[in-house]
């Protein structure tokens, strides 16, 4: 795992704007929201050849909680290589507030030798060797598959959907988007990827306060190398990140049930889709909800658009049982609201394309394996899933983000699965809000 922080300034050519770490931002915005002098009077005293000494002037000047400070000190941006897809999953749902990408499946390396080791995942001694050997065949699995998927779509074009007047290039690109998509469910989740998030001093203090409460030992790793690397740009502010009771005992009572549930409904055996969708308009009797639904929709000319306040003010919870990890990944990283998941093993998805019988002794072998780290309490045990567990998924947010992210994953060069999952929530939605029928765009999922 590696590390690297990056500190935004103004650009060289702006030459009368001072150039403040983030920390001196933040005491000046502090120092600023108690006086009426204006900014360029407290910038004024700033001694910029010695910014530790105005910070630590101000600051024993103004009182402040560090979290509302911390909001101030601009976007502070890490990036972390090798981490597995665990972590980086785990880090989204931490970070609900912060700008991010990770690294695609189509462009990271899909063999064993990019899996960390057994000892830095916390795998019990006794049990690593079934582990590689598990993760060696899952690997193993995927390839056959990519190849064979390949061939197939080589020799029948008519599999994959093409846009009109595709050059040879796009061909190939799609055909092997195609074979990848399909294969991909056998990928460990301890597969390493790369991440990278930008956010203020707060959040990052939130998130590695989170990430070190977590029993996992990788999640800790990343906490101390994202600590060690902010506390160069914002020490004071970065303090305040080591592990909290609070975090501790949620993160057990977390694995405690994500264990129990697991043990409970493991399986490899493929679920049904089944969708949960709750819409809840209720509103103050002095506030009323007095704008229609179409009123707040009709006017975007894509999903882009603002909406209108019924849509916004609008509650919507929606729910898969069935939820992939492959999909899960991408889906997690829709922001707004809350998103949970026991993330378990309840059931197994491949494709209509590949079948769950050539490869019933891998998923036996993955299966038994996932319920000894189940049975042992042990949080080690999301390092032996693959991106076919299929897992419950919930997320709480409001209309008008339910209605972009449905929008957005039915729409132009949307994976197939996606777009199954998201079709199903948008026609309950749909159900329950039928005046929005007529300015919700699902898309076909057509190729980019």
């Amino acid at each position: 795992m590696r590390i690297t922080g990056l500190a935004l300034v103004p650009p060289p050519t702006a030459a009368d704007l001072p150039q403040v770490t983030p920390e001196l931002l933040a005491s000046v915005l502090a120092r600023y929201s108690r006086s009426n002098q204006g900014i360029a009077a407290i910038l004024s005293k700033v001694d910029l050849a010695n910014p530790d000494a105005s910070i630590d002037r101000i600051l024993s000047f103004v009182d402040y909680g560090h979290a509302s400070i911390g909001g101030l000190t601009g976007g502070l941006a890490v990036a972390l290589d090798d981490v597995s897809m665990w972590l980086a999953y785990k880090i989204f749902e931490i970070a609900t507030m912060a700008d991010g990408q990770e690294s695609s499946t189509r462009y990271i390396t899909m063999d064993a030798a990019n899996l960390p080791t057994a000892a830095e995942l916390g795998i019990p001694d006794d049990l690593a060797p079934r582990w590689s050997a598990v993760m060696a065949k899952s690997f193993a699995a995927y390839h056959a598959e990519y190849t064979r998927l390949d061939a197939l779509a080589t020799a029948h074009p008519g599999l994959v959907r093409l846009p009109p007047d595709a050059k040879p290039a796009v061909v190939t690109r799609l055909r092997k988007n195609y074979a990848l998509d399909r294969a991909r469910y056998f990928i460990p989740l301890a597969t390493r990827t790369n991440v990278g998030l930008v956010q203020s001093s707060r959040m990052w203090a939130m998130t590695v306060k989170h990430l070190d409460s977590l029993p996992h030992p990788e999640a800790r790793a990343a906490a101390r190398l994202i600590r060690d690397e902010l506390l160069k740009l914002s020490p004071r502010l970065m303090r305040h990140s080591s592990a909290e009771q609070s975090y501790t005992a949620q993160a057990a009572q977390e694995l405690a049930t994500s264990c129990a549930l697991g043990l409970d409904r493991l399986s490899a055996a493929p679920l049904a889709d089944e969708v949960w969708v709750h819409v809840d308009r209720a509103a103050p009797p002095w506030l009323p909800a007095t704008q229609p639904v179409a009123e707040a929709l009709r006017h975007r000319a894509n999903r882009y658009g603002y909406q209108g306040t019924a849509t916004r003010r609008m509650r919507v919870t929606f729910a898969w049982n069935n939820l992939a990890l492959a999909e899960l990944r991408d889906l997690n990283r829709h922001r707004t609201g809350h998103r949970t998941t026991p993330l378990i093993q309840a059931g197994f998805y491949l494709p209509p394309e590949i079948a769950h019988a050539a490869h019933a002794a891998l998923l036996a072998e993955q299966l038994e394996l996932t319920r000894e780290l189940l049975q042992r309490g042990s949080p080690a045990y999301v390092y032996s899933l693959l991106l076919g567990a299929q897992t419950p998924f919930e997320h709480s947010t409001h209309g008008d983000k339910f209605i972009y992210e449905a929008e957005l994953r039915t729409g132009l060069g949307a994976h197939f699965r996606y777009a199954e999952h998201l079709s199903a929530a948008l026609r309950e939605f749909l159900h329950q809000v039928p005046e929005a029928r007529a300015h919700v765009v699902e898309g076909t999922a057509e190729p980019e």
